[in-house]
């Protein structure tokens, strides 16, 4: 059962950026875009993992958990920056206030 401990790990990993939040709203735009990027590099290495997983792993109900907790985490991370980092580029390059 090795592979059932590395899909727990990648499970356990992405509770852990969900109970450690950011606040973003004291990111400056450049910040918050490199947080944009390391969210969407993070989802698209578990999916790869996950992928992985699922040609592998016999318990396929953990595997889509996995999908399922990892693309509803990262899509509220994203969805939590979103108007911040516009209102961010209208205030910082834009010089909107």
């Amino acid at each position: 059962m090795e592979e059932s401990s590395e899909i727990q790990k990648l499970v356990d990993e992405i509770n852990l950026r969900e109970s450690n939040p950011k606040n973003y709203k004291t990111m400056s735009a450049e910040e918050l875009s490199k947080e944009f990027r390391e969210i969407m590099k993070f989802e698209q290495e578990s999916f790869k993992k996950i992928e992985r997983f699922e040609k592998i792993e016999r318990n396929q109900d953990l595997a889509q958990y996995a999908k399922m907790i990892c693309k509803n985490t990262t899509g509220r991370e994203i969805a939590q920056m979103q108007g911040i980092y516009l209102k961010k580029i209208d205030e910082e390059f834009l010089d909107s206030k």
